[in-house]
């Protein structure tokens, strides 16, 4: 990364690691060009975040950007050549997973000059970074009636009630015709209960049909909630029918709303801070810029004592060996590996997905070659600590420091399983220019380079391409994102909420047959 600081802004390609055999372009770079400090001449048009070749690469050999395996040469390779998928091989390879051999426990900071935030702090000792009533559906057959009721709640309603950000609906298109036991209805369970019980919920109306397989006595059986004051339910063929349900559930949606404009905020530690490490779009920059400054965030967040939750499993697959030689412990460490070969050996075994080597259009023209690259990019994200957990899908996430949550790639289902497990925040790294958002949880948007950001500001929170511009250094934007993290934390406003993005993202995993 010093070669970054010290050559990249400016120059044409920059050679990530002394022992790498590719460098990545920074801009366009010409046929006929020579890379300064090297004698390679490139022997075509090399195009922003791709690669060249930095010498001689002989057929099989493995192509290495910052000295780890992201494919392999196709055919011979001559110096200068642009590689990428055509000439890039996809192929497993054997990794060593040396369990907690790097483990270096994170240097805290004394107490007192741990950072603080203006939060919600709530019964069970967590703190929200937004104050809402959820109205959560058990079922598909009831998320008409809880969108129709969220919707009467327009911001000239809401008026009234300053200390409230808001009234979300969270429907999905499960909770019938599915298994009435075993992993995928306690999935479905774990996600709903984490909504409705989460840090920045206030109080909950969960609505259901009444015939469903996802009841709601069961859900409230198998998670330990009981209805009260601040927790209500509906069934709508209790309640007379859609029309009755939505007049009902509007009433009660009142009640809650006076009850959660009672909260105010107030001084809490940063180790209340959870965040939802997650990247959409990705491109050749993202292993440069945003992910490493992500991950530069998340080191000093865990100084603080809050919690980075690193997910999406097919986007580690390739470089998960640098994970598991940072684990706490051995068991650690085994269960990420456990989570890994379910995803290889049951779960996507013969399917074309992006664990098993090709990833999306948007992601190869942005200069990923497969998924080794882009895994060795959206790792970084969790920064450089100790992996302190691992959690399975919308678990309950209750260790501070680096964590991981065994998640898909898709971005609305992963961010959906975070938040579950408790995120009160979400930081969202893309360079091709994804636009997403996730109530309950603000959304941080992290911009990989300066033209997607100028070109896509309303959706873009922060420019990490200043790195590769020389105006920033990884140390400082790190610390920008960790201070942003505060302020966003405090109330302030992103712009995926400007847009008010985030009302269609909740999509729990559905793992299950539906029959």
């Amino acid at each position: 990364m010093a070669e970054l600081q010290d050559k990249g802004a400016g120059g044409p390609a920059i050679r990530l690691n002394p022992a790498d055999n590719v460098a990545v372009a920074l801009k366009e770079i010409a046929t006929g060009t020579t890379i300064p400090g090297s004698n390679v001449v490139t022997r075509e048009i090399v195009p922003p975040g791709y690669k060249l070749a930095m010498r001689d690469i002989t057929q099989g050999e493995p192509i290495l950007k910052y000295n780890v395996t992201v494919g392999f040469a196709k055919s011979d390779l001559m110096a200068g050549t642009m590689l990428h998928n055509h000439n890039v091989e996809f192929r497993e390879f054997q990794r060593d997973y040396r369990y907690g051999e790097d483990f270096k426990p994170v240097d805290m900071l004394p107490e007192a000059q741990r950072a603080s935030f203006q939060g919600y702090k709530r019964a069970d000792g967590r703190a929200g970074t937004r104050n809402f009533v959820a109205i959560v559906s058990t079922v598909n057959c009831s998320a008409t009636v809880v969108h129709a009721i969220a919707d009467h709640f327009t911001k000239d309603r809401l008026a009234k009630y300053p200390n409230v950000d808001g009234v979300a609906a969270f429907s999905h298109h499960s909770g019938c015709g599915m298994e009435m036991t075993g992993e995928p209805m306690d999935l479905l369970h774990r996600t709903l209960a984490g909504y409705i019980r989460h840090p920045n919920v206030a109080a909950s109306l969960v609505v259901g049909l009444g015939c469903e397989r996802c009841q709601i006595g069961g859900l409230f059986q198998t998670q330990n909630l009981e209805p009260n004051k601040a927790l209500r339910t509906l069934v709508m063929q209790e309640t007379g029918g859609t029309r009755q349900t939505i007049a009902r559930g509007i009433a009660i949606v009142e009640e809650l709303l006076e009850q959660a404009n009672t909260a105010t905020r107030e001084t809490v530690s940063a180790s209340h801070i959870m965040v939802g490490l997650q990247c959409g779009g990705s491109d050749g920059f993202s292993s440069i810029t945003a992910n490493p400054a992500l991950g530069k965030a998340v080191d000093i967040l865990a100084r603080h004592g809050g919690t980075g939750v690193l997910s999406e499993t097919p986007e580690i697959y390739g470089v998960e060996h640098t994970l598991t030689a940072r684990a706490a412990t051995v068991e650690i460490g085994e269960k990420l590996i456990e989570r890994i070969r379910w995803w290889k050996d049951e779960y996507a075994v013969g399917r074309d997905v992006q664990i098993n080597g090709v990833i999306s259009p948007g992601n190869q023209h942005g200069g990923l070659a497969n998924i080794l690259e882009k895994s060795l990019g959206s790792a970084m994200k969790g920064g450089t600590g100790p992996l302190m957990e691992v959690f399975k899908y919308a678990e309950p996430v209750t260790t501070n420091g680096f964590v991981f949550m065994d998640t898909p790639g898709f971005d609305p289902v992963s961010a959906t399983g975070q938040i579950a497990g408790g995120a009160n925040m979400v930081a969202f790294t893309t360079g091709r220019g994804s636009c997403f958002g996730a109530k309950p949880s603000p959304s941080i948007k992290l911009a990989t380079n300066t033209a997607m950001f100028k070109r896509m500001e309303e959706d873009m929170d922060i420019n990490c391409g200043a790195i590769l511009d020389g105006e920033a250094d990884m140390e400082a934007m790190g610390q920008r994102i960790f201070e942003y993290f505060l302020y966003v934390a405090s109330g302030g406003e992103t712009k995926s909420e400007m847009l008010d993005l985030g009302r269609h993202e909740f999509v729990p995993w559905n793992i299950g047959i539906t029959g």
